[in-house]
């Protein structure tokens, strides 16, 4: 324990904790008996407070005891206290911002209250208080009635002289009413009052403490995990500590004491301190100026208490939480000696027994795994000495059985396990120094493995390493060779042999290589440790099984080996580095696009020879473990969680460790640690255990053990058979397990969650509403949801959402539709939290990298349109330098055949397409800027095009758009003249050819032009961007091919092109124009009769020359992609569907993008995008692809001190509106929330069951048919 003082001089009494400022920090608050007052401190989270706030609870009123609750269900905290001198309690309010009203009193009469408890003893879902009474010897009940108002009290005798101090509440006879428990002072002995239906209680029952004991404080708890509720007495007299067992019936065995010493134990809290699973006791002293904790064998026995200086030998009440958001449990103590509150935060304390086991000769290399399929690791060595490999089986509780020996190649120096045959059996790879090849020994699921196959590999191979580098669900392998100065990739077939391998070069030596999704694009990357140029090597995956370039970043000397993790807790993985040379670890964060900060080093002791990695102390932070071959010892550096390290702690090993692995070796959710030693010819296994405060749970199991957490059924890929999906905790993962609708399923499907994510939970609905099953994931590691999004053959597209961050670790997740938007909605409820959250589905929409295809000369402007009648869109392109158009036919998979040009005028500047002849096949028109004239080319309908026909009009044709003038049905042609500062109107005739122009004024220099109905008349109208005089012009179309005199609109500076779409959802046209001048795009918003609105410019890229509109997310709102000519970029802004939009999002395309549209290539029901780019000569095709974020919309509070356990989620009364089901294990209910249909819900209504059966899982159906 670390001691933190807090100072305090008004004589402190009592401590209470809770989140007062729903801040999810803990605060604190204190009852001063002497000044008469209460102090609220707010915490920071960090274990330190702000200066305290003070409210009055009257003049001589003697406030001895405080506690917490909601009182008036607002669901915000308030505060009750036992004011000892005004013979009452105060109710102090909280707004939930950390602040209080003035109090409100209730009376005890004649009573002098002073200890206070606050529970719902009648079941109705308000908060009762309890009060212990000096002068009385009685206790008080008063009954919430709601709205923080309370029944007069109801009194209960504790007997002549027994002086009750102390009181808690439980159902001691499981009768599911909850009971009273007090420790009478005076009359030496524990009183228990049983309640019935309606809060009432009989007489006391007494328990006796012994002669002389005077207990002083009690706590209650199941101390034998017999489910029947336990009491723990301090007792003040006798210096001890007493425990009474129930027996079941009401009554309890014979005190059970344990002794403190000289000290007097005021006061008493039952917690699980170390995280076993076993609840323990923490007491203040008075007299020894310390406190104790005694740790509980779960059995009802409890060891000897460690004890934590206080400094003030008079500490008489205490209060146990998470301050500092360590997930470890502190400890707030009252001072009364030295009037202080004592702050002592737990800290992680580990003692590691070492057990060796013989192996063969020189083991080189060690992994662990789950190899005969018990749920118990085991370990795999490889011997370089003996050329063989030695598996030793795990019995669970940390010892091993030597089993076999398999012979492998010559001097084996590395192993690592996996699946590669998909039989769900774990198989050993082994790389071979001396053969200069790897050996591979399937698995056959009981412990023992075939012979093995060897594959060549690189000269001299050191490491291996293995992952599915080519995303064909089957798993690959990687090595590092020594001598040929690369790695190998080779690639497996899935049935257990695997394909030739593929070599990439690095750096000088490689010793040791690892794998991740470095830039994060859900392709495995690839780090080498080259010992040789002291860096290492990073190879970006292109998800095909092929490898990029290296790129190296410089480390410590003579790196020896590399491992990969989030250190910094920013999802993004970063490389640590073990050096030989220079005794230290160097630590590269990573920044998540494959590139790397500057290595920070730590110095860790001598001869560095193998790294892991794993959270050691239970605080969701990634530490360190390295083997010092010389000093035949193992460091551990503890991480802070922001990248950096603690001092290293050491354990001796045997004689020249020279590789270290971790797992959980005895299920006790703690890691361990194993290590070949070189030398002494064995393995070490040093078993971790804990005596300290370590209050938040996690399992690691990185080698092999699924350690499932979570299963949810239903169809998943569309064949009307109910299939798998399971939340595999060890190995962050989901596993998918097709059905074949005859109870069989096929072999399991693996999704990666991520590094270190632990999956604990899946809902399963359709968030992107593509009508296709997609899997939410609750990832209780990195406290993120994670999103795939599923295909209708049975794959899935893995992302983490950016929409959920957690301060707490998600528990449990259901799905639901709340709003009937045919689009799932998602609950979750928290780890140790009083809410369950309703988040709602937002799709942002994203776009892959661009493919871009060549085309002729300087490209200006490009159209899609369905050329051949394939029902697969195709591209057409002006190149103004070549005076041709290209092309390029699409397959419907998002790629494209190669061009094919056809001539057309002068430096052609814009194309459309339409049906200029009504033969249904597309036809192109063309304006030519040079030859002042537009190119009609009529099309077959097989993807070929007539030589073209030419319409002369006025000078400088920059954009050209289509639409029916006059309404006959016959398309006509509108052309921007930028010389003479007009449009030309051409009207069709309907077989393809056009009457002479007609044309009208607008703004100086038009270079872009739209058509739409703009006042609603059901004739067309045209809208102008007018470049030199920064405007548009709208000219209202009369239905006869003429038009009104233009109307002019300021937009930007120098606009470049216009579009039009229904921004605001109001069913009347809007326009956006790109303004090449001021780098943004202008918004006008339409009225309906013509005229516009301007609202708001939002910032592009540079040079903006081409804008377009599409619903790129499905939410049936309009967006905006811009091409921009000066960055090279492409921008998405995304509309909220009321006339605004989101900060844009860039993607990279080609040299000088002039033109953009939009269209679905790949028939998968979203919108991709197209870009012509000038100087590069080519066409850049960008697929777009869902990307779901979800938005937090409601909490619903569950109740303080509820803990939700579990949820479910369906129609409980037939209203055909999604409801919620909540379990709670603490307060022994279930709760149930009915929705609305519009995501919001009813207050809970909540069902007792059975107290102390802790449900802590719901499911629902319709259990006695009667459709309910």
């Amino acid at each position: 324990m670390a001691q933190k003082p807090v100072e305090y001089k008004y004589g402190p009494r009592s401590v209470a904790i809770g989140d007062f400022d729903n801040d999810t920090a803990l605060d604190m608050v204190i009852a001063n008996h002497i000044m008469n007052k209460i102090a609220v401190y707010l915490g920071y989270g960090d274990g330190t407070f702000r200066d305290p706030t003070m409210y009055s609870t009257g003049s001589y009123s003697n406030p001895y005891m405080v506690t917490v609750g909601d009182f008036n269900n607002d669901h915000r905290l308030d505060i009750a206290v036992a004011n000892f001198g005004t013979n009452n309690i105060s109710i102090f309010h909280g707004f939930g911002n950390g602040s209080f009203s003035s109090q409100i009193e209730f009376s005890t009469g004649s009573s002098r209250p002073i200890a206070i408890i606050a529970i719902d003893f009648d079941n109705d879902s308000l908060l009762d208080i309890a009060t212990a009474n000096y002068g009385t010897h009685s206790i008080s009940m008063f009954y919430g009635y709601g709205h923080g108002n309370f029944s007069s009290p109801i009194t209960y005798s504790t007997d002549y002289d027994s002086l009750p101090s102390s009181l808690a509440a439980g159902d001691f006879n499981n009768d599911n009413y909850l009971d009273l428990a007090i420790t009478n002072y005076g009359t030496n002995n524990v009183g228990v009052l049983f309640g019935n239906s309606n809060g009432i209680f009989e007489k006391q029952i007494t328990f006796s403490t012994g002669f002389g004991s005077h207990p002083y404080s009690i706590a209650v708890g199941h101390l034998n995990a017999d489910n029947f509720l336990d009491i723990a007495i301090a007792n003040f007299g006798t210096h001890e500590v007493g425990v009474l067992i129930n027996n079941g019936n009401g009554t309890f065995a014979n005190q059970a004491i344990y002794s403190i010493g000289s000290a007097s134990p005021y006061g008493i809290a039952v917690v699980d301190f170390n995280q076993d699973n076993r609840l323990d006791i923490v007491i203040t002293n008075n007299g020894n100026e310390n406190i104790g904790i005694f740790l509980g064998y779960g059995n009802g026995n409890f060891a000897k208490p460690f004890m934590y200086s206080t400094g003030s030998y008079s500490s008489i009440s205490v209060a146990i939480g998470d301050l500092n958001k360590d997930h470890r449990l502190d400890i707030v103590v009252v001072n009364n000696g030295t009037g202080s509150i004592d702050i002592l935060l737990g800290y992680f304390e580990s003692l590691l027994n070492q057990k060796n086991y013989p192996t063969g000769s020189s083991p080189s290399s060690v992994v662990v795994g789950d190899f005969n399929n018990d749920t118990r690791l085991d370990i795999v060595v490889a011997n370089s000495g003996s050329a063989n490999v030695n598996v030793l089986l795990g019995d669970g509780n940390g010892s091993f059985v030597i089993t076999a020996n398999y012979e492998v190649g010559s001097y084996p120096s590395s192993v690592a396990v996996g699946d590669f045959n998909n039989d769900t059996r774990l198989d050993i790879v082994v790389t071979n120094y001396g053969s200069n090849d790897v050996s591979v020994l399937l698995g056959d699921g009981n412990g023992s493995f075939a012979t093995a196959t060897n594959y060549s590999v690189g000269s001299s191979p050191s490491s291996v390493v293995v992952g599915d580098f080519n995303n064909d669900t089957r798993l690959d392998i990687i090595v590092a060779n020594w001598d040929s100065n690369d790695v190998s990739v080779l690639l497996g077939y899935g049935n257990g042999s695997f394909a030739t391998a593929t070599n990439y070069s690095v750096g000088y030596s490689p010793s040791s290589v690892a794998v991740g999704d470095f830039n994060n694009d859900t392709r495995l990357d690839i780090v080498v440790a080259s010992s040789g140029d002291n860096a290492v090597s990073v190879l970006l995956g292109y998800g095909n099984g092929s490898f990029a370039k290296e790129t190296r970043y410089s480390v410590g000397s003579y790196p020896l080996s590399v491992a990969v993790g989030d250190f910094n807790n920013d999802t993004r993985l970063d490389i640590v580095v073990a050096n030989s040379g220079d005794w230290s670890v160097s630590v590269l964060v990573g920044y998540g696009n494959g590139l790397f900060a500057r290595q920070t080093r730590y110095s860790i002791g001598s001869y560095l020879q193998s790294i892991a990695v794993g959270d050691f102390n239970n605080d969701t932070r990634l530490d360190v473990v390295v083997a010092n071959s010389d000093s035949n010892a193992v460091s551990v550096l503890l991480g802070y969680g922001n990248g950096f390290f603690t001092h290293l702690i050491r354990y001796s090993v045997g004689s020249w460790p020279y590789s270290v692995a971790v797992g959980d070796f005895n299920h006790d959710t703690r890691l361990d640690i194993v290590v070949a030693n070189l030398d002494s010819k064995d393995v070490c296994v040093l078993l971790q255990y804990d005596r300290g405060a370590i209050a938040h749970e996690m399992a690691y199991a990185p080698g092999g053990g699924a350690s499932l957490q979570y299963v949810v059924i239903g169809d998943m890929n569309n064949d009307t058979n109910l299939d798998i999906a399971l939340a595999n905790y060890g190995t962050n993962n989901v596993g998918v397990l097709f059905g074949y609708g005859n109870g069989n399923f096929e072999n399991q499907m693996m999704l990666s969650t991520g590094s270190n994510s632990h999956p604990t939970s899946i809902a399963i609905g359709d968030f992107n509403g593509d009508s296709v099953v997609d899997i939410a994931v609750a990832n209780y590691g990195t406290k993120q949801v994670g999103m795939m999004l599923g295909y209708e053959n049975g794959t899935f597209a893995s992302q983490t959402s950016e929409g959920i961050n957690f301060d707490s670790r998600p528990l449990v997740m259901a799905s639901g539709d709340f709003n009937n938007d045919k689009r799932s909605e998602i609950a979750i409820i928290y780890d140790r939290r009083d809410n369950v959250d309703i988040f709602v589905a937002y799709n942002r929409s994203s776009f892959a990298k661009e493919t871009r295809y060549s085309v002729g000369s300087h490209p200006q402007s490009v159209a899609v349109g369905d050329f051949n009648n394939d029902n697969q869109l195709d591209i057409v392109v002006t190149n103004y330098g070549s005076n041709t158009v290209s092309v390029l036919l699409g397959y419907g998979n998002g790629s494209f055949s190669k061009e094919t040009r056809y001539s057309v005028g002068s430096h052609p500047q814009s194309v459309v397409v339409g049906d200029f002849n009504n033969d249904t096949r597309l036809d192109i028109v063309v304006a030519n800027w040079d030859s002042n004239d537009v190119s009609v080319l009529l099309g077959y309908g097989n993807g070929s095009f007539a030589k073209e026909t030419r319409y002369l009009v006025d000078s400088f044709l920059q954009s050209v758009a289509v639409g029916d003038f006059n309404n006959d049905t016959r398309l006509d042609i509108v052309v921007t003249n930028y010389g003479s500062n007009n449009v030309s109107v051409l009207l069709g005739y309907g077989n393809g050819s056009f009457a002479k122009e007609t044309r009208y004024s607008v703004g100086s220099w038009p270079c872009s032009v739209a058509v739409s109905d703009f006042n609603n008349d059901t004739r067309l109208d045209i809208v102008v961007a007018n470049e030199y005089s920064n405007d548009v012009s709208i000219l209202l179309g009369y239905g006869n091919g003429s038009f009104a005199k233009e109307t002019r609109y300021s937009v930007g500076s120098y606009p470049s092109s216009v579009a039009v779409g229904d921004f605001n959802n109001d069913t009347r046209p809007d326009i956006v124009v790109a303004n090449s001048g001021s780098a943004d795009v202008s918004v006008l918003l339409g009225d309906g009769n013509g005229s516009f609105v301007i609202t708001t410019n939002y910032e592009v890229g540079s040079y903006p020359s081409s804008v377009a509109v599409g619903d790129f997310n499905n939410d049936t709102r309009l967006d905006i992609v811009v091409a921009s000519s000066g960055d090279n970029t492409v921008s998405v802004l995304l509309g909220d569907g009321n006339g605004f939009f989101a900060t844009e999002t860039k993607y990279s395309v080609g040299t000088t993008p002039t033109s953009v549209t939009v269209g679905d290539f790949n028939n998968d029901t979203r919108l991709d995008i197209i870009v012509a780019n000038s100087v590069s000569n080519d066409v850049s095709v960008i697929l777009g692809y869902d990307y779901i974020v979800f938005v937090k919309q409601m909490m619903l509070m569950t109740g303080d001190g509820s803990q939700p356990e579990s949820l479910v989620i369906s129609d409980f009364n037939n209203d055909a509106l999604m409801d919620i089901g909540v379990v709670y294990s603490v307060t022994h209910s279930i709760g149930i929330f009915l929705g609305c249909g519009n995501i919001s819900f009813t207050n809970q209504l909540t069902y007792s069951t059975r107290p102390y059966l802790f449900p802590c899982s719901v499911a629902v159906g319709d259990f006695n048919n009667d459709t309910q």
